[in-house]
């Protein structure tokens, strides 16, 4: 399936169905009075958030979204049927914003959430609504109320834990792949991965994390270069960024350390806030490396690049150190985890005993 993370659609609530002037026609009774309904409610649209989509392609195609209209108000006091609604399916991690002004209107964050995203008018008054002991024969009607009408912008940002960041061909699918469930695509030239992929990792019965993997990032990435910023919003709901480096690139010419700080800079210059997240520096293929020369490559590397943070050295082709640097990622998730949860409420009859 073709990975879309952003979509432009226009939605429209049900008009409400008009009110109707009627009065009562029966034999032997000539003043019968009015009888008039009043109109059906316009059709809501609603959006649910669906946990087994991960793209947005459906809105690519289909851009223009309807409700019905609600039923006009009918004689014998018949009042008209409501407008049908309809409920749109999107994402987990869905971002809907107003197309021109760019404010976000809504968030879609846990799985079977429902928003109404255009609300139907309201049914119009028949002239039974009118009746009165000073006005018994009212004429009077109103027109439905016109249903709500938005231009929408849809933007995905997948819900994930940790986020792969790294060059091309640095070795994040293949990392992914060892540690977690997914199956990404893996070959031996830049550019492999064109969108983003999502592992489960488990860890242990009922301990486990996601981990995503995007798109390398290359030098010039902020001018549009490679496959640009496209992805990198899929980070920004990480609590950790793994930053992967090839430690033994084909190209004797290319330096690591140069690669390493190109993607520090480009992070920057994308976002200050996915910046300062907690990185850590995960130093891929090893077993590329002759096993005497590795300690003096792994410790040049740290020293130059002036990385005072976690490093983890791995090789994610044979498995090596990718157990603790599981293990690890999933302490710190799980400590994230229970620090931005609020604190537990203290009953009122007990507060006195829980400071002592």
């Amino acid at each position: 399936m073709k990975f879309v993370d952003e979509a432009y659609i226009d939605v429209a609530a049900g008009d409400g169905g008009n009110g109707c002037v009627s009065f009562r026609h029966e034999k032997y009774k000539e003043f019968g009075g009015p009888n008039g309904g009043d109109g059906g409610r316009g059709g809501h649209v609603f959006a649910v958030a669906d946990p087994n989509l991960n793209t947005l392609v459906d809105f690519r195609y289909s851009r223009r979204h309807e409700a019905k209209r609600g039923e006009h108000g009918m004689g014998s006091d018949m009042f008209g049927a409501a407008g049908s609604d309809i409920t749109l399916k999107m994402p987990v991690g869905t971002i809907i914003s107003d197309a021109e002004t760019g404010e976000v209107l809504y968030e879609l964050l846990t799985p079977g959430e429902l928003i109404t995203i255009a609300k139907g008018g309201d049914g119009g008054f028949g002239n039974l609504r009118f009746k009165s002991a000073i006005n018994r024969a009212p004429r009077q009607k109103t027109p439905g109320w016109p249903g709500e009408k938005k231009s929408l912008k849809l933007e995905l940002k997948v819900l994930a834990d940790v986020g792969l960041l790294g060059m091309p061909n640095a070795g994040k699918s293949t990392l992914i792949a060892a540690v977690s469930n997914a199956r990404p695509k893996i070959a031996d030239y830049p550019f492999t991965t064109l969108h983003p992929n999502l592992g489960v990792v488990r860890v242990g019965p009922e301990q486990s994390f996601v981990i995503a993997d995007i798109p390398g990032l290359i030098e010039g990435a902020s001018e549009g270069a490679g496959l640009g910023h496209l992805f990198l919003r899929h980070l920004q709901r990480t609590r950790l960024l793994l930053h992967v480096v090839d430690l033994a690139p084909f190209d004797d010419s290319v330096d690591p350390v140069a690669q390493a700080k190109a993607i520090v800079g480009e992070l920057k210059k994308y976002d200050a806030a996915l910046h300062e997240k907690p990185r850590w520096l995960v130093l891929n293929k090893l077993d590329m490396v002759p096993q005497d020369e590795r300690a003096a490559r792994v410790k040049d590397f740290v020293k130059r690049f002036k990385w005072k943070g976690p490093v983890f050295e791995i090789s994610a082709l044979t498995r090596e150190g990718c157990e603790p640097l599981v293990q690890a990622v999933f302490r710190h998730v799980q400590a994230e985890q229970i620090a931005g949860q609020p604190p537990a409420e203290v009953d009122p009859r007990f507060a006195g005993d829980a400071a002592v």
